[in-house]
């Protein structure tokens, strides 16, 4: 059994159509799982790959952890639950055949001895899958509009889809304010060309109006001694 690739993105989508299905694959852990690798389990969920990169939430004996793929491989066909678990049974017979004299002598120490391992295989391997912390999303981002149109500027702001604060109406002093604190080359030049424009096209309707102004006090001056 091959346990030493993790699963594929096509794996991964089989796997969600499965328990879509109400079935529960059965996976085996691979050799960056840790001390459970060669161990089968069955997975009961897939949860937000954004959040976390271990969305695969696995059942092994009586716990449901969350792993990534890179963690899990597909099961083969007729695999059983427990594949790998009388592996670390071998580990004391060594030392009891290397030196049958302290046998004799403290029959009680090799016992004691043997006994310390399986106290470290029986605890629960997984754990240190709560050291690793679940990356939290970051906060939509933010985004401030200043802009022209029509001889009006307005400055709006939007975070993700949601509006702050609608396009609303500013002065060109202000306008020419922000624009200053965008160290661009070009943008605060654009500016000062509209609001030059926009100057001089003042400056013409003011003359017109002041020289219509002229002829009708003029022409209020005559009427008045033709009385």
């Amino acid at each position: 059994m091959d346990a030493g690739q993790g699963l594929s993105t096509s794996e991964v989508q089989s796997i969600r159509e499965l328990l879509a299905a109400g079935r529960k694959p059965r996976v085996v852990f691979t050799a960056s799982a840790g001390q459970i690798a060669g161990q089968v389990g069955q997975v009961i969920e897939l949860t937000d790959p954004e959040v976390s990169d271990e969305f695969v939430v696995v059942r092994f004996g009586r716990d449901e952890l969350p792993f990534s793929p890179a963690d899990l491989a597909v099961a083969p066909k007729g695999v059983t639950r427990r594949v790998v678990e009388p592996k670390p049974e071998p580990e004391p017979e060594p030392p009891a055949a290397a030196a049958p004299e302290f046998v004799l002598d403290t029959p009680r120490v090799p016992a004691q001895r043997q006994e310390e391992p399986k106290v470290e295989q029986t605890e629960k391997p997984p754990a240190r899958r709560a050291v690793k912390a679940v990356k939290p999303k970051g906060p939509a981002g933010l985004t401030v509009t200043l802009a022209y149109a029509d001889g009006e500027w307005t400055v709006a702001a939007q975070q993700g889809s949601k509006a702050l604060a609608k396009p609303y109406v500013v002065k060109p002093a202000e306008a020419l304010k922000m624009v200053a604190l965008v160290d661009v080359p070009g943008v605060q030049e654009a500016v000062e060309q509209i609001l030059g424009t926009e100057r001089a096209e003042a400056e013409q309707q003011a003359e017109k109006l002041r020289a219509e102004l002229a002829e009708i006090e003029a022409r209020l001056a005559e009427l008045r001694e033709a009385r």
